[in-house]
């Protein structure tokens, strides 16, 4: 881009302007970055859900896990569309222990009739952790309706037919 100075700004001295730095700067590879965020949308599940036996590194093959290692910049060889079905399985475990975990997180704030789920998890008003599990399996090459089929099943199995219904 062709950036415009006023002639005053021209003899200023001084550190280099954060404009001039910023593009100078070396653009991003977006699948890598998008790659990394699936890291930690992962990473932030199994922690703010309490999964327990899950091994984060294992939902990507050898591929996936040597891009986590590169430079933001750099253009790396991600995973295909050809998965190997090992993979592909415990993606799809770690998915519905995701879900079963938010409908049983769920379950039990409100059967504490004090605690709202906004007290609950204070920081994620508005988080729906199973659509975002449905969202994540996208990226991970999971059947979206498997996730939701297995989130209208953990509804029914704790009682809350009202919202499986929905």
């Amino acid at each position: 881009p062709v950036l415009d100075t006023e002639d005053a700004w021209v003899s200023v001295e001084g550190p280099v302007s954060i404009v001039e730095l910023a593009l100078e700067q070396k653009r991003i590879h977006y699948p890598l970055v998008e790659h990394q965020f699936v890291l930690c949308t992962v990473l932030y599940a199994i922690m703010r859900l309490s999964l327990k036996g899950v091994k984060p590194l294992s939902l990507f093959d050898s591929k996936g896990k040597n891009a986590f290692f590169k430079d933001l910049t750099s253009i790396q060889l991600l995973p295909s569309g050809d998965m190997d079905p090992n993979v592909l399985s415990i993606r799809q475990q770690f998915l519905l222990k995701v879900v079963s975990a938010a409908v049983q997180t769920l379950c039990s704030s409100q059967t504490d009739k004090e605690v709202s789920e906004e007290e609950y998890f204070p920081f994620e008003k508005g988080k729906n952790w199973p659509t975002l599990a449905a969202d994540l399996a996208q990226y991970l090459q999971i059947s979206e309706d498997l996730v939701r089929r297995h989130y209208v099943c953990e509804l029914y199995n704790y009682g809350m037919d009202h919202l499986g219904e929905e």
